[in-house]
């Protein structure tokens, strides 16, 4: 059995790695959804993060394909109570931001998609500057009396945001944001670690970092120009990215961790995430059920502190930490 972390404090408890639910309806057809999340589920893991925008961007969708895969897949399964749903809502244009009719609208469609009646965890995907906060955690207050929805959480948060969401709802009695989904993972620290990892640890709100393997960039695949001229457009921005003398020093050093425990570089990138003390559970995506297992193992990563600390080293941003955070 996998061990647990609860997310924030909401009483609710998730195993530590998270499937990512982007590719369903984009790069996984139906049957290879089902296929993934009974692995998942059989393999003792329970959180499923998805979005109702997924997965727009692909040709031929409109977004919702995502949710609706998931939902098929609850119905014929019956697994409903082996897992935690958790969705999100203001980047969708059907769905755009965060007033309360759009939240509420957006709740019912997810729902519906989703075949389900409540959702375990439902986010907001990014800020509303036009929305003022208080309307919003009011509408997500009125969802979680009417039993729909049991915890909400922030995704794409600026520091500041997320400290007066906070504040707001201290101070109003609202329920609160328990869980922060922020770009984290080896190559991608700044935008984290500068606030958020401090406004995480002292409210105790449980992160999800997504991204959690920079796109792929952490796995290995791309170590030079060639990789990506005979991958997608996608390798190609990957490569632009991060192919440098850092980024190579961190895949030198995933590499020198992984021999030690025979394992791939992104089971340790993956376990480096899980080892951070604010992390509840990294967000990962997965086309196959060899790849998904592969990931799943790093669960049972434990890196030492000494490994630790040369990832920690190797992925170290030092003077250009605030040129990257932009």
């Amino acid at each position: 059995m996998v061990a647990t972390r609860e997310l924030g404090r909401s009483g609710i408890h998730a195993a530590p790695l998270a499937f990512g639910g982007n590719v369903f309806g984009w790069s996984v057809d139906e049957r290879n959804t089902f296929a993934l999340l009974d692995a998942f589920v059989d393999a003792g893991f329970n959180l499923i993060d998805t979005a109702d925008v997924y997965s727009a961007w692909a040709p031929g969708n409109a977004g919702g394909e995502s949710e609706t895969l998931i939902g098929r897949w609850l119905k014929a399964s019956g697994k409903r109570n082996k897992v935690l749903i958790a969705t999100k809502v203001a980047k969708w244009g059907e769905h755009p931001g965060l007033s309360a009719d759009n939240i509420n609208a957006a709740l019912e469609g997810s729902l519906r998609r989703l075949q389900t009646d409540v959702i375990d965890l439902y986010q907001a995907h990014e800020e509303d500057p036009a929305e003022p906060l208080e309307a919003s955690l009011g509408a997500f207050a009125r969802l979680v009396e009417q039993g729909k929805v049991r915890a909400i959480g922030a995704s794409n948060f600026s520091p500041g945001a997320l400290r007066q969401a906070l504040k707001i709802s201290a101070d109003y009695h609202l329920p609160r944001f328990e869980t922060l989904q922020p770009l984290y993972n080896l190559c991608d620290r700044a935008v984290y670690e500068q606030e958020l990892a401090a406004i995480a640890g002292e409210h105790q709100l449980g992160v999800l970092p997504y991204y959690a393997l920079a796109s792929g960039f952490l796995t290995g695949k791309y170590r030079s120009a060639s990789d990506a001229a005979q991958s997608s457009a996608r390798g190609v921005g990957v490569v632009a990215r991060y192919l440098n003398p850092r980024g190579l020093r961190i895949l030198q050093a995933l590499d020198d961790v992984a021999a030690g425990h025979n394992a791939k570089p992104a089971q340790v990138a993956l376990a480096w995430l899980m080892a951070q003390p604010t992390v509840s559970a990294p967000i990962a995506s997965a086309t196959s059920v060899e790849q998904l297992q592969q990931l799943l193992a790093a669960a049972r990563l434990q890196l030492s502190a000494a490994e630790l600390a040369q990832l920690d080293a190797a992925s170290a941003e030092h003077h250009t930490l605030q040129a990257e955070a932009g």
